[in-house]
């Protein structure tokens, strides 16, 4: 078995052999796959445990943007767009397989508002120091309109261009597991954590389900840190009780389209919406995914469904500044994902009706006995958030002391050629999963590849997070699930009622995503 590749059979088996852990993480988003890599390249012995899949959650659904933030900076929250700025950098130079800077524009109406703008993305760009991605200039009503010939031209005086970066969430995240696993760590996938382990008042460990074999498991460590995003409140009341709640979930919903509505390759900032916010349209995989919406909500789920009235909202705000105007049959794909935003425990969670109005920065918290919780923060700055949570895990587990080195590490992204040598095996593995459809291209092997070595378990983990067709175009998702299951199948050995089982839930999730519903 090459290091590197994911193999569920091979980790069940570390896992039966290891008595004792330095470092349990409950979680498999950004944050927890982030602590995971930083604590087995630190040479700690270390288990990541996910309830469902890797970046099932929130680490998927985002706006695929790793960026500084020009909204924090325009609240005046200057640390964390001069940590993310920083984190941005580190970034694109240890996965540029997978991050690339992206021209974004801001289309200005009004000279006050443009030189407000002005100012302060060249206070961005001098943030990023020598991490910068490139810089910003102003852009004259002509050129503006050059570059975005769909732009409504009323009152439309210019605009500036700025960098920022552009990444695929998911694909990230599989990458940083395979990277930890090369440093010596194991992660598993639908682990689910039931209880937690306590000796003289301390955490010592944690009970968890392998919830393919419904097998139970006492697993020991030395410390355990909670890392489940906006399920963090359910980890804590575990370990206390009277735990109060400190997450408020903010939905943020995305829409995408046909490129044919919003031609350019370069992204636009729509900079101020009726409720205060930025919405960004974005070329992504041939397509447009335009977002984000920030709608308060009272409680977590783990496929948060799009509300009608944030479709609305999108399409009207697109509409007011765009000549096309999609309609609701014209999205391929509509999908949310919940923010785990923090609120001091002085402070009433349902007081925040405004989530807008919650920092995006993130909290580190050590309980009495000794659980490690880590909630809030972005993707951009997932590595910062790890290297902090592990050093705090060294303190309460009493480990030896040993330095991050993520900043400076290449994450894994070695996989073409691999998959190659998969078509040489079987040739017939070589025909595309769509046929005449370069936008979706994707081959039999691809599906084979990722059952075999990234632990897709399910159709949706196939065509969800490692194939990423379902957030561009739900119908051709539904299309192609019979024969994803034919080829998983095959693989993981299930017979004709798992595939259709498999089939049928997959529909049922998809229509979630398919517009009209």
């Amino acid at each position: 078995m090459m290091k590197g590749f994911l193999n569920r059979e091979r980790f069940l088996g570390i896992l039966e052999k290891k008595n004792i852990w330095d470092v349990l993480v409950i979680g498999g988003g950004a944050t927890g796959l982030g602590i995971a890599l930083d604590s087995a390249s630190r040479g700690y012995k270390t288990l990541l445990l996910e309830q469902s899949d890797f970046s099932k959650g929130t680490s998927s659904r985002s706006t695929k943007l790793i960026h500084g933030g020009i909204r924090y900076l325009a609240q005046g929250n200057i640390k964390l767009v001069y940590e993310a700025l920083q984190e941005r950098g580190h970034l694109l130079k240890n996965a540029p397989h997978l991050v690339k800077k992206q021209r974004f524009v801001i289309p200005i109406f009004s000279w006050r508002m443009g030189f407000f703008y002005w100012v302060g993305l060249k206070f961005y760009e001098w943030l990023a120091g020598s991490l910068s991605f490139g810089k910003s200039q102003f852009l004259s009503r002509n050129e503006i309109l050059k570059i975005f010939p769909e732009i409504r031209p009323n009152s439309l005086k210019g605009g500036i261009l700025y960098y920022d970066g552009q990444f695929d969430d998911a694909r990230l995240a599989i990458n940083l597991a395979k990277t930890c696993v090369q440093q010596g760590g194991v992660v598993l996938n639908y682990f689910q954590v039931k209880n937690l382990i306590k000796e003289i008042g301390k955490i010592s460990g944690v009970i968890a389900y392998d919830l393919e074999t419904k097998k139970k498991y006492s697993i020991f460590s030395k410390t355990v840190i909670n890392a489940t995003g906006v399920f963090s409140d359910s980890i804590s009341k575990m370990d206390e009780s009277t735990w109060p709640i400190l997450i408020k979930p903010s939905q943020g919903t995305h829409i995408v389209l046909k490129k044919s509505f919003f031609s350019s390759s370069n992204a636009i900032v729509i900079p101020k919406t009726t409720d205060g916010r930025i919405l960004f349209s974005i070329p992504w995989y041939d397509h447009v995914l335009i977002g984000t919406t920030d709608t308060c909500l009272d409680k977590s789920d783990l496929d948060p469904k799009p509300l009608e009235k944030e479709i609305d909202f999108i399409l009207h705000t697109f509409k007011q500044y765009f000549v096309y105007t999609p309609k609701k049959k014209d999205i391929l794909s509509a999908f949310s994902g919940l923010r785990p935003l923090f609120v001091p425990r002085h402070f009433s969670s349902s007081a925040y009706t405004h989530t807008k109005d919650i920092s995006r920065s993130h909290k580190l918290m050590i309980s009495p006995s000794g659980l490690v919780t880590i909630i809030g923060g972005k993707w951009t700055t997932y590595r910062k958030m790890a290297e902090e949570t592990v050093n705090k895990a060294i303190e309460i587990g009493k480990l030896n002391k040993v330095p991050s080195i993520t900043k400076n590490l290449k994450i894994y992204g070695e996989d073409e050629s691999r998959i190659q040598k998969l078509i040489e095996e079987n040739p017939l593995w070589e025909k595309p999963l769509i046929s005449k459809c370069p936008s979706y291209y994707c081959t039999e092997a691809e599906v084979i590849w990722m059952v075999r070595h990234e632990m897709a378990r399910t159709i949706e983990d196939v065509l969800a997070r490692r194939f990423r067709l379902l957030f561009l175009n739900a119908k051709k998702a539904i299309d192609i699930a019979p024969r994803v299951a034919a080829l998983m199948a095959q693989e993981l050995s299930r017979d004709k009622t798992w595939e259709k089982s498999q089939v049928s839930a997959f529909k049922e999730l998809a229509m979630q995503y398919y517009y009209p519903v």
